[in-house]
């Protein structure tokens, strides 16, 4: 057999910010031709090490080799050079741009006569979709597209730079099972063209089934490099977090005691999605919205706080007509939304955890138009605390934190506005295997304290985890609606918790499936 050409070795990595010790003397090393998977915790360094490979960071020591060629001057251009390019987890784009005109960003193609050639531009990203099969127009403005689609937008930029290695940083956060699975048979076919590629997710069943090695790193440091064949969920998640552990199915599930009727819907329907939506979800209930990209979870969601005012019907909380046509109206209502894009609606970056966090309630924390300082600190302090936030100080930048912990930084910003209503959008992307049962168990914890919550995630098991019930919904409309304990098999009860979960997904996913088969049926017939 012959030995594996190295195409990424980067040794005795160190870096630090403020005193804080991200990466430590941390060896890394990927092989062209394989999907090397980069795993940990929020906070293990893995966003740091990618960008000190792409020349953001500067490491205070250490060596970078990418293929014979040493980097020195530690800069995205040389990185460039080199054949690297990267996805970020937190999306590089422009909203202003068009999708053509981000892909081919700082490398637009010209005209003869040296003029910038859009239209060549979106013949080109077309036609990176149409390889990856998805459907992304090239000519939309970046800020009118979901989520979904601005990350395939995002991984389609990177894929376009032909690059020797290619780093994809949480690629599947937003995408639906589909887009995923075409994403994965691109990614093998660049694999047998000879190219690396370093894949991050938190998500343990797209690891086993893209990655052929991985590398997990606990605090900054290097704990294990290893096959995927030699390393069980169970042990990587062991290793992730440092202990024995089953992920999601460790969370102790208790049957929630309903209380009175909070939220309720009535034929509730959107400019577009959704479509004649009955809703009821009560007090100590946690009510999950399940389906793909599009189906019309996250438009409901938008309702239901605020920010999309409803077309028609009725939404009622504790039995009295309400009107949102603004989020404010909502919030005046103890109604929070914890929403789908951290970067763009949830954080401000350059600001303190401090000032985040107390964000949305300083209404509460002010007297006299001045602050109240100690009570905010409090707060804060409480929330940190809640959440287990990993940074140095209420005091630091939420850029500086890890991409999960500015995620805890806005599910704690509004919990701090101590809502009855909380309305979870993708509420734990980018979040660890521990932090996710951290998460999930906090979203029991507030069930039990009497909230009435509404839950969406593209991770069936969190769902199954987190919630009494699911609602699957496809083309803007409920398709079903029925207890989280119908998924389960009820002649195995018996057996490990883990299998029990992965049986309940597999059975939500064929209800989600019909979903799709009962909404193109319809289609079919209109047409």
């Amino acid at each position: 057999m012959a030995k594996p050409v190295v195409a990424v070795r980067m040794t005795g990595i160190s870096k630090s910010f403020g005193g804080v010790r991200a990466l430590d003397n941390v060896d890394f090393e990927v092989f062209s031709g394989e999907v090397h998977a980069l795993l940990g915790g929020n906070g293990a360094g893995k966003s740091t090490i990618l960008k000190v490979l792409n020349g953001i960071h500067k490491p205070d020591s250490g060596t970078i080799q990418v293929g014979e060629k040493y980097l020195i001057e530690s800069q995205p251009k040389e990185a460039r050079a080199a054949g690297i390019a990267m996805n970020f987890q937190e999306m590089s784009l422009i909203p202003t741009l068009t999708v053509a005109q981000n892909v081919f960003l700082t490398r637009e193609p010209v005209s003869t006569l040296k003029l910038i050639d859009d239209k060549e531009a979106e013949r080109r990203a077309k036609a990176l979709f149409d390889t990856l099969q998805v459907d992304v127009d090239a000519k939309a403005m970046v800020g009118d597209l979901g989520a979904g689609q601005k990350q395939l937008t995002e991984i389609a930029k990177a894929i376009s730079q032909n690059a020797n290695v290619l780093v994809l940083d949480e690629p599947s956060t937003a995408l639906a099972v589909s887009d995923v699975e075409r994403l994965f048979a691109f990614l093998r076919k660049l694999k047998e063209q000879g190219r690396a590629i370093i894949y991050v997710s938190h998500r343990m069943d797209e690891i086993i089934q893209i990655a052929d090695r991985a590398t997990i790193l606990r605090d900054g440091k290097h704990v294990i490099s290893a096959p995927i064949s030699k390393l069980p969920i169970d042990k990587m998640i062991e290793h992730i977090v440092g202990k024995p552990s089953n992920g999601l199915a460790d969370v102790a599930r208790r049957k929630a005691v309903k209380g009175d009727l909070l939220l309720e819907l009535q034929n509730v329907s959107g400019r577009y999605r959704p479509q004649q939506v009955d809703l009821k979800v009560h007090e100590g209930e946690v009510v999950g919205l399940a389906g793909l990209l599009g189906s019309g979870r996250s438009s409901l969601a938008r309702i239901i706080a605020g920010i999309m005012p409803a077309e028609s019907g009725k939404i009622k909380i504790r039995g009295k007509p309400v009107v949102f046509k603004r989020p404010g109206d909502a919030s005046a209502a103890n109604v929070a939304l914890v929403p789908e894009s951290r970067a763009t609606q949830g954080i401000i970056a350059d600001h303190s955890v401090q000032s985040n966090v107390t964000m949305a309630s300083l209404w509460q924390l002010t007297r006299n138009g001045f602050e109240l300082r100690q009570k905010s600190k409090s707060v804060v302090d409480t929330q940190i605390e809640r959440l287990s936030i990993k940074t140095a100080s209420r005091d630091h930048s939420v850029g500086t934190l890890s991409g999960g912990n500015q995620q805890k930084v806005v599910i704690g910003k509004w919990l701090a506005t101590t809502p009855d209503i909380l309305v979870l959008d993708e509420p734990t992307a980018g979040i660890d295997i521990g932090s996710k049962s951290e998460i999930v168990a906090l979203v029991r914890n507030l069930a039990r304290e009497g909230k009435a919550i509404v839950m969406i995630s593209s991770e069936l098991s969190e769902l199954l985890t987190a919630c009494d019930r699911i609602i699957v919904m496809e083309g803007g409309r409920i398709f079903s609606d029925r207890p989280c304990a119908d998924y389960n098999d009820p002649s195995d009860p018996d057996s490990d918790p883990g299998r029990q979960l992965q049986a309940a997904e597999k059975r939500l996913q064929t209800e989600i499936q019909l979903a799709i088969n009962a909404h193109t049926g319809r289609e079919s017939t209109n047409a």
